[in-house]
């Protein structure tokens, strides 16, 4: 039997044990080959998102995929293990909890930050290389904030709120970024001024991202000043102590107090990649260089890949990126390669990767992108380079996890995501009730927009219409009632027929209730209760009971205070008769137009409960019709947050409302 043993579950790593598990799988070979995957964690990190744990976007459990869950039937043996020695004569890896011979070897143990010999760089910083790294960080910062929010001397608490990050490349600029969004809400949270929070990034580098083209570049700054972070380039690091640090710029060099330094300036190979690479053959980095075929130069057993290899590609001057399309694109020719060695069928392919350019993400709202094809790149728009990264991130939860990582990951970005920092904003958060309230919404806005458009056309703002409106509903529910066991009363439709003048009561009815039929001739009481003699509920059809249908059921609230009001104040005067014809269809066509926009939509859907409950108290409502009252409340409370205006106006309009005197004295936030 044959043994492949993979060192590393990071992206190289678990990408090559699926890819070699399959493709022996469709050979048949399963008994033939045994594959060993060694990490010291029982999870797969998704490095490229640890600031966003860091800084509190997102749950940490995001970021990990379980390495049972991705090999879960698959002839992949994971081992939690430690690699401290490579014995490449025996062909032995030596872990902390034992021995695993191999026929061929995969390096692919990823990096480590390097300190470039800088003296308290070590000891005295933050990494940003690990999940335990982005945890550790993410309670510092939170218990800075929190102990700052207690100091009372301002000096000492602008010291503790000063963060540096050094290192202007994509982990120093993502981490600086994320944080930069962050501070405004930790801020708010533990009553910190923002003023006292310094945040400053620093790079020998004359501008962030040199992997950018200089106007993306100048784009990133732009963006990072924006959020109130103060860029220091070609400045590089002296020194670091516990509560300090020591800049040199330009040959002077200054020394400046601090609370916190995250370190992201720069990585090297692991140290086990390290070592192998002192036995085998070694690179600036620790990194070790490989052949066409992406085998060691000084042992074909040995494969290395990710950002353990060293290799120039052909017409390239420089070596491969150690980022995460070469740890997929690497994974994929060694586990071609390696299942032709084990087979000695088909032939071995050489490593010509096709980089498709950079991201790089300012905090969870802004990013910048240079991507395409080799030799045809182009810039997108911080929208579409935001969803570029979603988007690629997907792909590659599609070959690690399925869908089931895809959900998961939407629903961290998305779905759970708070304080709006999403590239979508908060539109998809459960924060508002459900971004499937929109339809309904929209629909409910549509159907008050059509009954205020209606009564237009029907006439509404020309003449007095309230008799016949309230009068035929009153003769059809009476035809009802005094039928005793169901007959109809057809003198009391005709009467409410003949003063509707142009309309029929049945039309009358249907525009203000949703009624269908007023001429209808048969009908059945199917409760007629007084309360306290205070008001009476009504239910009602106006077919035979047989063959009734949901619309043919009716329910009305008799309230004599109410009819006393239509009958006394309003049918008598015609002007009075006006007044409330033109504020109804004002009000329906307003309402409409609010709800399909999500604009003001909590007074929207309280105006339109209001006018359902005036409906139901005046000409009653067809159960057809009952869903409107539902739909309003549903929407009542942050409806428009999801896709609608008020997403954009209600912020604004709750600074304001804090501000008032009046409403800090007697506590009236709306939060």
């Amino acid at each position: 039997m044959k043994k492949i043993v993979i060192i590393g579950a990071g992206y190289a790593g678990i990408l090559t044990a699926k890819k070699i598990a399959k493709k022996i799988k469709k050979q048949k070979r399963q008994g033939d080959v045994e594959i060993t995957i060694i990490d010291k964690n029982p999870f797969h990190t998704m490095l490229t998102e640890l600031h966003e744990v860091a800084a509190g976007r997102v749950d940490e459990d995001s970021i990990k995929i379980s390495l049972k869950k991705v090999f879960a039937g698959r002839d992949v043996a994971v081992k939690l293990d430690t690699v401290t020695e490579v014995d490449f004569e025996a062909k032995t890896v030596k872990g902390e909890a034992a021995s695993y011979a191999y026929d061929y070897l995969v390096l692919a143990s990823g990096s480590r930050p390097t300190f470039y010999g800088i003296p308290g760089a070590e000891e005295y910083t933050y990494k940003l290389w690990s999940y335990e790294d982005a945890i550790v960080l993410k309670d510092h910062i939170l218990n800075t904030f929190r102990k700052a929010s207690a100091e009372k001397d301002t000096g000492k608490r602008r010291k503790m709120l000063t963060f540096y990050v050094i290192g202007a490349g994509f982990t120093g600029v993502e981490m600086i970024g994320e944080l930069a969004e962050y501070v405004p809400i930790l801020c708010e949270k533990y009553e910190v001024n923002r003023d006292e929070v310094t945040l400053i990034n620093v790079d020998a580098l004359s501008r962030p991202i040199p992997n950018l083209p200089e106007k993306l570049s100048a784009k990133v700054a732009k963006r990072l000043q924006k959020m109130g972070v103060e860029l220091r380039m070609g400045t590089s690091v002296a020194r670091i102590t516990e509560d300090t640090i020591e800049l040199a710029c330009d040959g002077k060099n200054e020394t400046r107090t601090m609370g916190t330094v995250i370190w992201g300036a720069g990585i090297q190979s692991s140290n086990v990649a390290a070592a192998a690479a002192d036995a085998l053959e070694k690179q600036r980095g620790g990194r070790i260089p490989v052949d066409n075929y992406l085998r060691s130069t000084k042992d074909e057993s040995v494969y290395v890949i990710g950002d353990n290899m060293y290799y120039v590609p052909d017409g390239q001057e420089v070596s491969v990126p150690q980022m995460v399309e070469n740890c997929e694109q690497s994974a994929g020719t060694a586990a071609h390669n390696i299942v032709c060695a084990l087979t000695g069928k088909g032939e071995p392919e050489e490593y010509k990767p096709a980089f498709h350019g950079v991201m790089v993400c300012i905090g969870g709202r802004y990013g910048v992108a240079h991507v395409g094809l080799p030799g045809h790149f182009f810039r997108l728009p911080s929208f579409l380079a935001m969803f570029a990264k979603h988007f690629i991130n997907i792909i590659y939860f599609i070959q690690v996890l399925g869908w089931n990582k895809i959900f998961s990951y939407v629903k961290h970005e998305f779905f759970t995501i708070r304080n709006c920092r999403s590239f979508v904003g908060g539109h998809f958060s459960n924060r508002t009730p459900s971004f499937l309230l929109v339809p309904l919404r929209f629909w409910l806005g549509a159907v008050w927009l059509f009954e205020g458009i209606m009564k237009i056309v029907e006439g509404w703002l020309n003449e007095p219409k309230l008799q016949a409106f309230f009068g035929g509903a009153v003769s059809w529910y009476n035809s009802i009632l005094n039928s005793g066991a169901g007959k109809a009363v057809t003198d009391s439709i005709s009467s409410a027929t003949t003063a509707a003048a142009s309309s029929s009561a049945a039309d009358v009815v249907s525009s203000a209730t949703g009624a269908a039929d007023a001429a209808a001739s048969v009908g059945h009481v199917i409760f007629n209760w007084n309360i306290l003699g205070l008001f009476k509920m009504i239910f009602v059809s106006g077919a035979d009971l047989a063959a009734s249908t949901l619309s043919d059921f009716a329910f009305k609230l008799d309230v004599p205070l109410i009819n006393w009001f239509v009958d006394k104040v309003i049918l008598p005067n015609n002007g009075v008769q006006m007044f409330m014809q033109i504020l109804i269809v004002i009000a329906e066509i307003l309402i409409g137009l609010a709800l399909m926009g999500g604009l003001f939509t909590s007074p929207a859907a309280a105006v339109s409960l209001v006018l359902q409950f005036m409906f139901v108290c005046t000409t009653g409502l067809y159960l057809g019709t009952f869903w409107m009252v539902f739909a309003g409340i549903a929407v009542l409370i942050g409806a428009g947050r999801t896709l609608g205006l008020d997403y954009y106006v209600m912020p604004v309009l709750k600074k304001w409302w804090k501000k008032l005197p009046l409403i800090r004295k007697w506590y009236l936030y709306h939060d």
